[in-house]
């Protein structure tokens, strides 16, 4: 259920491994570019979507019908804040699909990241009222929290550990014997409540840190101290020190969603803040602002205002070498600076334009370009871009990545 960053990696291996895949999204679009042989995940090629298909092991479908006799279901869909608050509803539609096709044996799973509770108490019970049958007597229900990182080249799926989680033994053993087949290694937990916090204190470490880093980033800038330095210098402490790097935010569904859910249930069932959390937000969250004073008082110090400025931006995806433009900060600085009045152009050989504000240019990246703009902006850290190039020929460089070499038209964030 679901076939996004999390659901078509899944699908595919699962097909590999020798299950026949039924890939149910409600996006017809996507549906009908998988089954035409387009994955639009970089972590899935073209070449493996095509063996799956040819081998009859894989239907992409928007058709509930096609969820009939199930034996294991995987829930993978999307779960975004609405005005602060979790949104359920994709998972309570999945629920509300399987929920008829539930038999006595069925084994459901939910991977979506969600506040702790989640699967035993609207899960377990909107399939319970689809089915009549009752979860864990007669079908088994369990949590497994998606741990992909897409673009990451050393860490995928297989090998990757699975925490896995059900509603009672039978559950969590049921969970465990499907995803020992699709990946190298299991870690079983009590129950989902502890899986979905797991995922939850995952993505919250990862979130705080990096908003420490960005913070203390700019207070480096205005007490005249290389940051990047200070933390490759931190870096090589051998103990009691993890690199965490500075940028223009953060991106993805993860870190600018996954925390707050914790924030809202810890004040929901508590009455109390996560302040941790809070604040983490609120810095990440202000970063591309950030970049954009940074932009103004460079261009300034050169005679130039942003409004009618030519501005190149590198890079609007999330993450570096992928397309993934999921809450990229790098398309929020692009919509402050046309608000501003400047004329955005960007480079990005992976983002779809989906993604992207069409008042935004889109360019090739070359010389002549680079040499054409007032600032070229480092967003994100793609390997197409010859940094080299930018340093030399950019009549001024705001890199947000560290990537660019040192020199005079170059600031580093």
């Amino acid at each position: 259920m679901g076939q996004g960053y999390v659901g078509l990696p899944l699908a595919m291996r699962a097909s590999e491994v020798g299950y026949d895949v039924v890939g149910f999204d409600t996006d017809e679009e996507r549906i009908k570019r998988l089954a035409s042989g387009e994955p639009q995940v970089e972590d899935v090629s073209e070449a493996r979507l095509d063996r799956a298909l040819r081998g009859g092991h894989y239907l992409p479908t928007t058709s509930p019908d096609d969820c009939a006799q199930f034996d294991v279901a995987v829930i993978a869909v999307p779960t975004p804040l609405r005005d602060g608050a979790p949104d359920l509803s994709h998972i309570e539609g999945a629920a509300s699909i399987l929920g008829p096709h539930v038999r006595t044996g069925s084994t459901v799973v939910l991977e979506s990241t969600t506040y702790p509770g989640t699967t035993e108490e609207l899960l377990v019970p909107e399939l319970e009222s689809r089915s009549r049958l009752e979860g864990g007597r007669d079908f088994r229900v369990g949590y497994s929290p998606e741990r992909l990182d897409p673009g990451n080249r050393t860490w995928d799926l297989v090998n990757t550990p699975k925490v896995v989680s059900g509603i009672d033994d039978a559950s969590t053993e049921a969970v465990r014997s499907f995803y020992e087949e699709i990946v190298d290694h299991t870690v079983v937990v009590s129950g989902p409540k502890v899986a979905e916090l797991t995922k939850l204190l995952e993505n919250t470490f990862r979130h705080v840190n990096i908003a420490l880093v960005n913070e203390l980033a700019m207070f480096a800038h205005d007490l005249d101290i290389d940051v990047w330095e200070a933390i490759e210098a931190a870096s090589t402490k051998p103990h009691g020190f993890m690199p965490f790097v500075p940028g223009p935010g953060v991106g993805g569904h993860c870190l600018p969603v996954d925390p707050s859910y914790l924030s809202w249930q810890v004040r929901r069932e508590l009455g109390q803040s996560f302040r941790f959390v809070e604040l983490a937000n609120d810095v990440n969250a202000g970063m591309p602002d950030y970049v954009v004073r940074r932009l103004i008082v460079a261009l300034n110090s050169r005679g130039r205002a942003v409004n009618g400025s030519r501005l190149l931006l590198l890079g609007l995806s999330y993450k570096e070498n992928t397309g993934d433009g999921r809450e990229s900060p790098g398309l929020r600085v692009a919509e402050l600076l046309l608000e501003l009045g400047a004329e955005v152009r960007a480079a990005d050989p992976h983002v779809e334009d989906r993604w992207i504000d069409p008042r935004v240019v889109r360019v090739d990246f070359s010389p002549l370009e680079v040499e054409a703009v007032d600032a070229v902006v480092v967003l994100t850290a793609h390997d197409a871009f010859d940094y080299a190039s930018v340093a030399s020929q950019a009549p001024l460089v705001l890199d947000m990545r560290h990537c660019v070499p040192a020199g005079q038209t170059v600031e580093h964030l």
